[in-house]
């Protein structure tokens, strides 16, 4: 049985690069792409896969990754879009680049990833993952921008499952809550703020990056072809559950 082949945008960022280990430790063909060229030929020299830099905000960059899995494999079997940013603004505040910004990277890169990889995943089906946040589904002061992105991953993650379900190949979503990386540092950094998130947590901890990590395996898994259409919470219980803590 030949091993799968998995597509990881966003591989050098602190839940792609904890994905791309997992994967590489069960004999998984990797393609690891992402904008950083030093930190990406490092991972792909530690893990021997191969690397493709670029832009996931651009289509033509995300359709070359796709290219680039089938040139030296054959095939692809699994893609996932770690690809993300974080933008505490109101929306009165917020600029109209901001705004862009924020969708290009986190839905655009989605859509590219969903679009490229259906069309190489469809002679023999697949697994796409995209990620999400818990604050697409609840409301939380100063999110607008990041939380309409990712509603519309969720909504693109949902359409797309229906979609491609004939054709064998599953769309999924992991909704994290607050995930200790360089990206939230700003957040983790400073006691004040970790103290509100980890109030807003039912479970009393921000997430790790391999809590992310081992949800999004989870889902690429081919063992796992049952699942399609899903938003898989990965949050402490930030989305759906209200304690005395966070109340």
């Amino acid at each position: 049985m030949q091993k799968p082949v998995q597509l990881i945008l966003g591989a050098s960022g602190a839940i792609g690069s904890d994905l791309a280990r997992r994967l590489a430790a069960r004999g998984d063909a990797l393609v690891l792409f992402g904008r950083d060229a030093d930190k990406l030929a490092a991972l792909a020299s530690e893990l021997g896969a191969d690397s493709v830099v670029g832009d996931a905000t651009l289509a033509a960059d995300v359709e070359r990754a796709v290219q680039t899995a089938l040139a030296r494999h054959g095939r692809l079997d699994g893609a996932a879009n770690c690809v993300g940013s974080v933008l505490l603004k109101p929306a009165h505040l917020t600029r109209d680049d901001e705004f862009t910004a924020t969708l290009a990277t986190n839905l655009h890169s989605s859509f590219w990833l969903v679009r490229a990889a259906a069309k190489a995943m469809e002679p023999g089906g697949g697994a796409i993952v995209l990620v999400s946040t818990a604050a697409a589904s609840i409301g939380l002061a100063n999110h607008e921008a990041i939380a309409a992105a990712k509603a519309g991953v969720e909504g693109l993650a949902r359409s797309a499952a229906a979609t491609y379900a004939a054709r064998r190949i599953r769309v999924n979503c992991v909704a994290p809550g607050l995930v200790r990386s360089a990206l939230t540092a700003r957040i983790t950094g400073s006691e004040s703020a970790l103290k509100a998130s980890l109030a807003l947590h039912p479970l009393g901890r921000v997430g790790e990056p391999g809590d992310v990590a081992r949800a999004l395996e989870f889902l690429l898994d081919p063992h796992n072809d049952f699942i399609t259409g899903q938003v898989l919470g990965v949050d402490g219980g930030l989305g759906t559950l209200k304690t005395r803590g966070n109340a």
